[in-house]
């Protein structure tokens, strides 16, 4: 079954719940002034966030008059078509990371993100992914305060037949970094993924980890090749544009996967990452299944959404 065949039937319970069932607005009736404050309202409701919700609406209701729509359902396509229209601009959007350079490892991927966001699972799932393109690739276990995050790392990388490079528990999470980074090199792997520890966005020494990583990878191998990957779940909502916030402040973003997108999750959070920060949301996922993390389609994410 096609992936977004199957986010279609996991999104029924999510067009329930964002934005407080926004689909069923779109009814083949005639609207009337109501219609906006109401789309607003369900769009808030949903995660969007109020100034976008604002900007969503009122760029509807000037498209109802330029096309003279008379019903909520010619408006259904238009809408659909403006969500792909933004997140679509946004630079990166939907592209899957490219391995390609002289240099060895051509691509470094930082993840990073809070507890139980699915690092891990991410890491195996692209490292995988990467195989199959015929990639050479080495992961870094650099979560050192969690022993069991060491262990499901290795059990992916046996799976995959990936070297894991790891160290005690306790041990320097850039040191761990480091090494892995040295190991990529003189093996001339094309991919160096580093698996980082869960970490609240508000606790300070935690994202000062984060960062110390970060510098000694960009020293290393240079920004150039170095993409820290936000990994979020969708179930958190609002919370979550909170969080790629904090952590775009701590180090650059340059992407986001988007993980257990399924009957729990709100749909309205992708719209504020990617339009309010400018973040490219480069994979979705929705389930533990190695076949269940696809890029992002824009186009196919909004008509699943909204039923087309």
């Amino acid at each position: 079954m096609a992936f977004y065949t199957r986010l279609k039937e996991k999104l029924k319970g999510v067009k329930e719940r964002w934005s407080s069932g926004i689909a069923s607005l779109f009814k083949d009736e005639p609207f009337d002034e109501s219609f906006w404050e109401e789309l607003e309202e369900r769009l808030i409701a949903g995660d969007t966030g109020a100034e976008l919700a604002g900007s969503l609406a009122e760029a509807l209701r000037h498209e109802a008059k330029k096309k003279g729509a008379a019903s909520k359902a010619e408006l259904q396509a238009v809408f659909v078509s403006m969500i792909a229209e933004r997140l679509s601009a946004v630079e990166g959007m939907g592209r899957p990371f490219e391995a390609e350079g002289p240099e060895s490892p051509s691509l470094i991927l930082l993840m990073a993100g809070v507890n139980g966001s699915g690092k891990t699972t991410s890491s195996g799932k692209l490292a995988t992914r990467f195989l199959k393109e015929g990639k050479k690739v080495v992961l870094a276990a650099a979560d050192t305060f969690r022993a069991a995050a060491s262990e499901q790392l290795q059990v992916w990388g046996e799976r995959a037949g990936v070297r894991v490079v790891a160290q005690k528990q306790g041990s320097d999470a850039a040191a761990v970094a480091f090494d892995a980074w040295q190991a990529a090199r003189a093996s001339s792997s094309d991919v160096l993924i580093v698996d980082t520890a869960g970490r609240l966005h508000a606790k300070h020494n935690l994202m000062e980890e984060l960062g110390k990583i970060h510098r000694v990878l960009a020293r290393e191998a240079g920004l150039e090749r170095l993409k820290t990957v936000l990994v979020l779940d969708a179930v958190t909502g609002q919370n979550g544009l909170a969080q790629a916030a904090a952590f775009n402040s701590a180090v650059p973003l340059s992407a986001v996967i988007l993980t257990k997108y399924d009957s729990t999750a709100k749909g309205g959070v992708v719209l504020p990452i990617a339009c309010d920060l400018k973040i490219p949301i480069r994979y979705i996922g929705l389930g533990e299944g190695i076949d269940d993390l696809s890029p992002f389609d824009p186009a196919e994410f909004a008509s699943a959404l909204m039923e087309i």
